[in-house]
């Protein structure tokens, strides 16, 4: 097969990790472990410290228990990080796409990358207390985004997380 030009490559998947805990059909348990585990491990895979994220795309449903589980995950996987670790949730601008959900945070995190502006938070006008992290709220934010985590929680505890590298 022949292309009028090279195909441009924007990231490399480099990181991977999933658990499932089974805790509830569509709930999680509270505590974030792992969640946190499952970036954690895409973390090693990709051969990375959480001091060289400069991104995440959060799972983001902006409910009361996976907002507050997904912020005690990302605490936990990225230790001290985590507070100087901008992240976005691409469902405030989209709904929730389901089973499309990981492709959609993927695309923002490469636009992230090849644009230098992390995309926003929006409707993020009254934060849970519980949710202090930087949710970079209402307004894209210029940044060189190098190395971007995407985190996926899905119904009966499953979670999966990526790591991916501008090439």
């Amino acid at each position: 097969m022949r292309f009028l030009a090279e195909p441009t490559i924007y990231a490399e998947i480099t990181g991977y990790g999933a658990t499932c805990d089974a805790y509830h059909r569509v709930r999680l348990e509270d505590t974030g472990e792992e969640p946190a585990r499952a970036i954690r491990l895409a973390l090693e895979d990709a051969g990375r410290r959480p001091e060289e994220v400069d991104y995440v795309n959060l799972h983001g449903t902006s409910t009361v228990i996976n907002d507050r589980t997904e912020t005690r995950a990302l605490k936990i996987a990225l230790g001290e990080h985590a507070r100087r670790t901008p992240m976005s949730a691409t469902k405030s601008q989209i709904g929730h796409p389901q089973g499309a959900s990981g492709a959609a945070g993927v695309a923002a995190a490469l636009c992230a990358m090849h644009t230098g502006h992390i995309p926003p938070t929006i409707n993020l006008d009254q934060p849970d207390p519980e949710c202090d992290l930087d949710y970079v709220p209402h307004v894209a934010r210029e940044a060189a985004v190098r190395v971007a985590v995407c985190n996926c929680i899905g119904f009966g505890s499953k979670n999966s997380a990526l790591v991916i590298e501008k090439t």
